[in-house]
């Protein structure tokens, strides 16, 4: 993969002792708490769950490809990277417009929109036959995810009483880790096979990637259906003065997680005084589109001004060299366990080599075999073990989501951010000089967990700092950043290892210092 709602809202739900009255939001986060958490919830859980799955195989999914279609399409180890990198590339053009006309009209047609859109263009690079087909769709497979993913996490936490709302993103961010264990349950199982389809004499054909492919593309499928039957957010509702709809979707979400009538529900009757108030013209401006682009800008406005504007400049460095660092790790690791798998980490003349000495090897033989012609491609599959090791290392990436969730509330995000940055500091610098399978597994699997982790608490401090009315856009925005922080990697990843295995590692190493640094002048936590 993921974005809560932690603004000073009512804390608890607790009920104000003086005369100052509770602001619509501060009312909606204490009628959310009298919901509870209960069979919403969890429908809305395993919604988000599902989509997440879809969201993740927008770039999982070309990393176990690779190894396979590297013949069918004739690709080298710099279009292997640009292949990883290109749906973040798609991103890029429509996280911070997506974002903010998400604040503006609504979480949910976005997400059915971008979801409904990853299907389709799943498929089309299903039935691609050169590299440039494919490439394309994996583009438009990240543009429309960029328009579904802020929105999806946004809409998660909006139904979320902040009591349990930092935990509820934890939760959901270690979905993706979930989701990482299943694509590669399910590669192995699809891309193992040897499966070959002509069509047209062979002008059409369809070999086991594509089938992988055109699997894969119903996660999204389901989850636009599963979405379709998930409300829109109260908060966002609220913000458009739509108190009616607010309300009943308050009243559904009581009865639902706890059985009991809608006459038991101590705010049944919210928003009713007030509605009388507002005039009713305002229900027809709010619907226009120009006025709701004029309010939305209007919005937006304190979000590029101090202190908010320094926050948002912190949180999308710390982001960009966050992402990059994990997106790398995550993509090319089916890559390179792959060439450890089909080699020694002990070479010809009995001596020990590391992964460095393994991968140099690797990327001269490659440079050798791109200079000469050779009539025949036979690609260097992934065998069981670098699945196997996959779903190690999805396993491990779920342990820190459960340690946060403990220590989030207690000590505090900042010094999470600081530790764990630390701790990814350390295997990374590690990494090159693994000598072992398991040391690379484990450097590997300890990294990216702790990586996904980095990126849930930076969301986390994001939505703890911004207004419900900028939230989605300032996700977008950070996000925006670790997606040039992912292009940028993969594309010069696969360039500088050519160079020598020791500059591309020694670089994220002096990522993460930087972002440890970053983290060292981020405020504890919102005054």
């Amino acid at each position: 993969m993921s974005e809560v709602d932690l603004t000073g809202l009512a804390q608890g739900g607790k009920e104000q002792v003086d005369s100052k009255p509770l602001t619509p939001m501060q009312e909606v986060n204490a009628a959310l708490k009298e919901c509870g958490f209960g069979i919403f919830h969890a429908r809305l859980l395993l919604t988000s769950f599902i989509g997440i799955i879809a969201s993740v195989l927008v770039s999982t999914s070309t990393s176990y490809l690779l190894p396979s279609a590297e013949c069918d399409l004739h690709m080298d180890l710099v279009q292997k990277g640009l292949l990883n990198a290109i749906p973040y590339f798609g991103m890029l053009f429509s996280s911070v417009i997506a974002g903010f006309l998400t604040d503006t009209f609504g979480r949910k047609i976005f997400i059915t929109t971008g979801l409904s859109g990853i299907f389709i263009f799943t498929n089309v690079a299903a039935s691609s036959q050169v590299y440039n087909v494919l490439i394309a769709a994996k583009f438009f497979e990240g543009f429309l995810f960029a328009t579904a993913f802020s929105a999806a996490v946004t809409l998660t936490s909006e139904f979320c009483h902040n009591g349990i709302r930092d935990r509820v993103l934890i939760c959901q961010s270690s979905f993706i880790a979930m989701a990482q264990i299943i694509i590669a349950c399910l590669s192995w199982v699809i891309l193992t096979n040897d499966w070959h389809v002509s069509f047209f004499d062979g002008g059409f054909v369809l070999n086991t990637w594509n089938f992988y492919l055109a699997i894969m593309s119903l996660w999204s499928l389901v989850a636009t259906i599963l979405y379709l039957f998930i409300p829109e957010s109260p908060k966002y509702l609220v913000t458009q003065s739509k108190f009616e709809e607010a309300r009943a979707i308050l009243l559904k979400i009581y009865k639902t997680n706890t059985g009991n009538s809608e006459e038991n529900f101590k705010y049944k009757d919210l928003w009713k005084k007030s509605k009388a108030t507002i005039p009713e013209e305002t229900d027809k401006i709010n619907r226009s589109f120009s006025h709701n682009l004029v309010v939305g800008l209007h919005n937006t406005k304190p979000m590029f001004k101090r202190p908010l504007v320094l926050h948002l400049i912190l949180i999308c460095t710390m982001n960009f060299f966050i992402m990059s660092l994990y997106n790398v790790l995550r993509l090319w690791y089916p890559q390179v366990s792959t060439v450890i798998e089909h080699n020694s980490f002990v070479t010809p003349d009995g001596e020990n080599q590391n992964l460095c000495g393994m991968l140099d090897s690797y990327t001269s033989t490659f440079r050798n075999d791109n200079k000469t012609t050779s009539d025949i491609c036979v690609p260097v599959k992934s065998g069981s073990e670098t699945y196997i090791n996959s779903i190690i290392i999805g396993f491990i990436c779920i342990i820190p989501f459960f340690i946060s969730g403990i220590l989030v509330n207690r000590i505090g995000k900042k010094p999470l951010l600081i530790t764990a940055t630390m701790i990814s500091l350390a295997a990374t610098f590690s990494l090159r000089f693994a000598s072992s399978k398991v040391a690379v597994v484990t450097l590997f699997a300890l990294n990216t967990a702790i990586l996904q982790m980095l990126m849930s608490l930076s969301q986390a401090v994001v939505i703890e700092f911004f207004p419900t009315t900028t939230r989605t856009l300032a996700i977008s925005m950070i996000m925006m950043a670790g997606r040039i922080g992912t292009l940028v990697g993969n594309v010069s990843f696969p360039v500088l290892l050519k160079m020598a295995c020791v500059i591309p590692f020694s670089t994220m190493s002096g990522m993460m210092l930087c972002v440890v640094t970053i983290s060292m002048f981020l405020p504890s936590k919102k005054k």
